[in-house]
C-alpha cells in the first residue's frame, strides 16, 4: 500500500512537472487564439462558447496555478522577486510572471522533497543519515533545478547573441551609409532577421515610440541582456550621439571590433581543444587501446603457466 501511495506521489510529481514545462513553451493567448479560430465564420460564435471550447487546463487548471502564485508571491522577499524578474529578461521570458515562476520553484521542492522522502524512508533499506541526506538533496534539487535550466538558458541566448552581434552592426552600417537614420538602421535588423538581438532591437524601438529617450532605451536593453560586446556598442552610440559624432564611423569601428573579438574567440576555442580532448583521451581510448594491444599476451601468458598468479 505504501508503495502504491509513492508511486501515486511520484506521477503526480511527473504530471506536475510536464505541465510547467509545456505551460512556459506556450505562446500567445489561448483565447485569442480561439477568436482566430472562429474569426472566419460567417456567424461569429458568442463569448461564452468560446471560453467554454478551451480545455479544462486553459478554462480551470491555469487560472488557479496563478491565483495560487500570486498568493505565494506576495509572501516572497522582494529581492528574491526582483532578482528572478532580472534573469527572466535576460532569458528572453517577459511573458513569465516572476511570482508564477516562485511558485512553480516552491511546488517542485515540494514534490521531489516527499518523493525522496518516500523513496529514501519507504522502498529501501538505507540508515537515516543516508536517508535523509537522500532527501535533503531531493528537496535541494528542487529548489535549485529551475534557476540552473534559467542560467542554461541565459547562457545561450547570450552566445546567440554575441555570435549575430557582428552581421547586425555590419547591416546597420550599411543601411547608415545609404542614408537611413540609426533609428531605420535598427529597424531594417528587426525587419529582416529572427534573432533575440533583432528583438531586443524591436523592443528598443517600441520603447522610443513610446516616448522613451534612445540613450535610456539602449543602457536599458544593455542591462537588461547583460553583454559585455553589446553594453561597449551602446556605451559608444550613447557617446556619438551626445557628442555628435558620426553614427556611420562608430558604427563601422565597432563592427571591426566585433569581427576581430569574434575570431579571438575562435582561435580560444581552438586552442583549448587539445587540452580538453587529453580527459577523454586518458582514461577512455588509452585503456581500449592497451587491451586490445596487451589482452592476448596477457591470456597467452597465462595459459603458459608464466602469470600463475594471474
Amino acid at each position: 500500500m505504501i508503495g502504491i501511495i509513492v508511486l501515486l506521489l511520484l506521477g503526480a510529481g511527473l504530471l506536475a512537472g510536464l505541465y510547467i514545462a509545456g505551460r512556459n513553451q506556450e505562446e500567445g493567448d489561448p483565447l485569442m487564439r480561439r477568436l482566430q479560430e472562429y474569426g472566419d465564420r460567417e456567424l461569429p460564435a458568442s463569448l461564452e462558447e468560446l471560453e467554454m471550447s478551451l480545455s479544462r487546463k486553459e478554462r480551470i487548471v491555469i487560472p488557479a496555478f496563478n491565483a495560487l502564485a500570486k498568493i505565494l508571491g506576495n509572501f516572497a522577499p522582494e529581492q528574491q522577486i526582483e532578482l528572478i524578474q532580472q534573469k527572466l529578461d535576460r532569458a528572453g521570458k517577459t511573458e513569465t510572471d516572476p511570482s508564477v515562476f516562485f511558485a512553480q520553484r516552491i511546488f517542485l521542492t515540494i514534490i521531489l522533497g516527499v518523493a525522496g522522502f518516500g523513496l529514501f524512508f519507504m522502498l529501501t533499506d538505507w540508515p537515516i543519515i543516508r536517508a535523509i541526506i537522500g532527501t535533503v538533496v531531493f528537496t535541494l534539487l528542487g529548489y535549485f533545478l529551475p534557476m540552473l535550466q534559467l542560467s542554461s538558458q541565459i547562457k545561450k541566448r547570450q552566445d546567440g547573441i554575441v555570435k549575430s552581434l557582428p552581421d547586425a552592426l555590419d547591416l546597420m552600417t550599411i543601411c547608415v551609409e545609404a542614408g537611413l537614420s540609426f533609428d531605420m538602421a535598427m529597424g531594417k535588423v528587426y525587419e529582416k532577421w529572427d534573432s533575440d538581438l533583432a528583438q531586443a532591437f524591436g523592443r528598443v524601438l517600441q520603447e522610443i515610440q513610446l516616448g522613451k529617450l534612445r540613450r535610456e532605451a539602449l543602457r536599458d536593453m544593455s542591462e537588461r541582456l547583460d553583454v559585455p560586446d553589446l553594453t561597449t556598442f551602446c556605451a559608444a552610440i550613447i557617446q556619438a550621439d551626445q557628442l555628435g559624432v558620426s553614427i556611420g564611423k562608430i558604427l563601422r569601428v565597432q563592427a571591426d571590433q566585433m569581427r576581430v573579438k569574434r575570431r579571438q574567440r575562435a582561435q580560444e576555442k581552438a586552442q583549448q581543444a587539445p587540452v580538453k580532448m587529453v580527459i577523454p583521451l586518458v582514461f577512455l581510448i588509452f585503456p581500449s587501446i592497451w587491451i586490445v594491444l596487451m589482452g592476448p599476451s596477457l591470456i597467452f601468458l597465462v595459459e603458459q603457466g608464466m602469470l600463475g598468479g594471474l
